[in-house]
């Protein structure tokens, strides 16, 4: 079922993402064309306190327009792997480094145009250590993770990392 590639297009190329448009036979021999936004990856973490709370933050969202509550996450940096850049945005985000990570998940927010992949942790032993971040105004908040799970069911925490991460970490320590 796959796609053969007949010509691909550079649009754009920033510094976050890039735009390609493919043209592309399709197993049945007709042309489709593709819309593609290229991205790094990125990784999500899950920041657990030894008395069961997680450290999210808030921050606003251009592209939604609003301020939205997340769990810590960022896109990798050119060569960095996911366990690297875990450390990195909790100590931008969050002030923490964390002592004991365990991966939750992998995942395509949107394979229908998007190439990027997030890989989700839940992080614990935590100790405090401080990068500064760029471009970045957060506000931490620290919540009983079964708050910030019911959050979720009411719709208050409505992006896909955030949601797949509270919901995973919840299972884990339930022991599910």
């Amino acid at each position: 079922m796959a796609e053969r590639l007949v010509r691909s297009r550079r649009i754009y190329d920033g510094r976050v993402i890039s735009l390609r448009v493919d043209e592309v036979a399709l197993p049945s021999g007709r042309t489709a064309t593709r819309e593609i936004v290229e991205h790094r990856g990125a990784v999500a973490v899950v920041p657990l306190t030894p008395h069961g709370d997680v450290l999210l933050v808030r921050q606003y969202r251009a592209a939604t327009g609003g301020t939205l509550l997340e769990i810590p996450a960022g896109t990798l940096e050119v060569g960095e792997d996911a366990p690297h850049a875990l450390q990195r945005e909790l100590a931008e985000e969050i002030g923490m480094r964390a002592g004991r990570v365990q991966h939750l998940a992998t995942f395509y927010p949107s394979p229908g145009f998007l190439t990027e992949v997030v890989y989700v942790y839940l992080a614990a032993d935590l100790t405090p250590h401080r990068l500064e971040a760029e471009e970045e105004d957060l506000e931490v908040v620290r919540l009983p993770l079964p708050e910030a799970r019911a959050m979720v069911d009411r719709g208050e925490i409505r992006d896909a990392k955030s949601i797949i991460g509270l919901l995973l970490a919840g299972d884990v320590i339930a022991g599910t």
